[in-house]
């Protein structure tokens, strides 16, 4: 009788320790996770009891500051109208001549595909008529390695002049398409240094690290955040 009581007895003692240990645990959890709802929403309450005490004549000096903004749209409009005058509006008058730089060069390239091209065309054009008083393909040098005269030659020749005429149409389509683009990028390149123009930018880097707390399924997980200022 006296085991079967101590065993009776150890049950319930081990059942009502497993039950506290419980208890405590969650109420822990509860406390803490309070704890810390509590301590993030005391900066919110500060900003909010901030917002509510306005001083009346610092709105009137911000009513009647008259500083001209820096506007990104008239940059924008700047830019589209005339490429590089965005740039002069930011005062980042180095860019202006790297824009007009890249127009030029993609400008000589499209106009030198586009002359290839205008030769090629007609070269094929000549060779592919029934008058013998068109032979401008003779003013190119790759004739000398043909005989004009061989139905084989002439076919490779002729086949040569058609992939010439393509390959100078699609550089001088292409670089049209880079020049749109470079006309684009121009126009977003002054909208961003516009909306960044009031905004003070530091060479110094400086990171900052706190003790970060999380739940994660019932569990706490620790961690720290990292904050690069730059």
């Amino acid at each position: 009788m006296k085991i079967r009581s101590n065993r009776h007895f150890g049950f319930h003692t081990n059942g009502k320790l497993l039950f506290l240990h419980k208890f405590f645990r969650m109420s822990w959890k509860f406390v803490f996770r309070n704890i810390v709802i509590v301590l993030l929403l005391l900066p919110a309450g500060n900003l909010l009891g901030q917002t509510v005490n306005i001083d009346s004549t610092k709105t009137k000096l911000i009513e009647n500051d008259t500083t001209e903004v820096h506007s990104p749209k008239k940059a924008t409009l700047y830019s589209t109208f005339l490429p590089g005058l965005g740039q002069v509006y930011n005062k980042k008058y180095w860019k202006v001549p790297i824009i007009y730089g890249g127009f030029g060069v993609i400008g000589y390239f499209i106009g030198w595909n586009n002359r290839n091209y205008g030769v090629y065309k007609q070269a094929y054009k000549d060779l592919t008529d029934d008058d013998p008083a068109t032979d401008s393909y003779n003013n190119l040098e790759a004739t000398q390695y043909y005989d004009l005269n061989d139905p084989n030659d002439l076919n490779n020749f002729k086949d040569g002049l058609s992939k010439q005429t393509n390959y100078y149409r699609r550089n001088r389509d292409l670089l049209v398409i880079c020049m749109a683009g470079f006309y684009g990028l121009q126009i977003i390149d002054a909208s961003v240094d516009a909306h960044l123009f009031n905004f003070e930018i530091s060479e110094d880097l400086s990171m900052n690290w706190q003790p970060a707390l999380r739940s994660n399924e019932k569990m706490l997980t620790y961690g720290v955040n990292l904050t690069f200022n730059f």
